[in-house]
């Protein structure tokens, strides 16, 4: 009897894997539940509470536009756990500005298998720092049983 090569083995655990992986449909996360994303609310909280996410899964960022009593928030991310921690916006993306989060909010995909660093960057950072206005999330796979 022959052995396979270890390429043939090897395609053939890829194949295994694959399969064990679940097609299913992705969930809508509003971030803060009925909440939204607003100055400060625990996130790391309410992140640890509602996980795992999932690949696929879409994050709604929700907030008021500016206003007298709010100064607006914003939806950046953060390029890694160091920025995340000290609220450094120096290398970050904006994904959504002040008026973007009204009505439907903004929605992230969460596509790769990745940590993803989510703050809000008004006033220098003050509402990351200050207002606790910050989450990660790191998606898994689904996996079928």
């Amino acid at each position: 009897m022959a052995l396979m090569s270890s390429a043939q083995l090897g395609f053939i655990l890829l194949v295994a894997t694959a399969s064990l992986l679940q097609v299913s449909e992705a969930k809508t996360i509003v971030v803060g539940g009925s909440k939204g994303w607003r100055f400060g609310f625990n996130y790391t909280d309410w992140a640890l509470k509602n996980s795992p996410f999932y690949i696929n899964d879409e994050l709604v960022f929700k907030y008021d536009p500016p206003s007298r009593t709010n100064s607006g928030y914003s939806v950046y991310l953060l390029p890694n756990l160091w920025s995340y921690i000290t609220c450094d916006f120096s290398k970050a993306k904006i994904l959504a500005s002040e008026t973007q989060g009204k009505g439907d909010g903004f929605k992230v995909a969460l596509n790769q298998w990745r940590p993803y660093y989510f703050a809000s960057g008004k006033k220098d950072g003050y509402n990351c720092k200050n207002g606790l206005m910050k989450l990660f999330a790191v998606p898994l796979p689904r996996w079928n049983y």
